[in-house]
């Protein structure tokens, strides 16, 4: 595991999202660390390699907190700006990072070639059962919405990771889904 990367990493993402210019907030941060957690979980448990897994989990959302302008595409801004970190490291598996990044995103239809790729798009996905306060936080702090339309954004965006799911990992976090929705109410 190249640990001179995921600890430069950790510490760049933590500090790009403790900017006043991240639009999410620290919640974010929160979220990465999430995926981070359930993509190195779901590489073990389905025999990817664990260590650029990991990588990918980290950059995924680079360029959504860099710039919120880059939202839109930010898979596509985040597989770049990916390349660009890595080739600092002489890192030999930027290719397949890059290719995890750009293919996070369950509401893009790009197809995932690699285990890798299913498990840092599952883990994007899934860590919203984790991050529940998150997006809270982004529902009445930064959207501003109130109490019943909060809800509903919440439930919805849960509804849609768990869709977004694969189906692997459907039977795998089933019961999670179910908790977090039912707390939700």
């Amino acid at each position: 595991m190249r640990s001179d990367i995921i600890d430069f990493l950790q510490n760049e993402i933590r500090e790009r999202c403790e900017k006043e210019t991240n639009f999410f907030g620290m919640g974010c941060y929160y979220h990465i660390q999430a995926v981070v957690k359930n993509a190195a979980f779901l590489a073990e448990k389905y025999g990817a390699d664990v260590e650029v897994v990991t990588i990918a989990a980290w950059l995924h959302d680079i360029a959504s907190i860099t710039d919120y302008s880059l939202y839109a595409d930010h898979h596509i801004y985040g597989a770049q700006m990916s390349e660009e970190f890595l080739d600092r490291f002489d890192y030999d598996k930027i290719e397949l990072v890059k290719k995890c990044v750009l293919n996070h995103r369950g509401s893009k239809p790009n197809v995932k070639r690699s285990i890798e790729e299913i498990c840092v798009a599952d883990a994007d996905a899934v860590s919203h059962f984790d991050s529940v306060p998150s997006l809270l936080y982004l529902a009445y702090v930064k959207r501003k919405l109130g109490i019943a339309e909060g809800i509903e954004f919440v439930r919805s965006k849960l509804e849609r990771s768990f869709n977004k799911l694969s189906e692997k990992s459907k039977r795998l976090y089933a019961d999670k889904y179910s908790e977090v929705m039912r707390v939700i109410g």
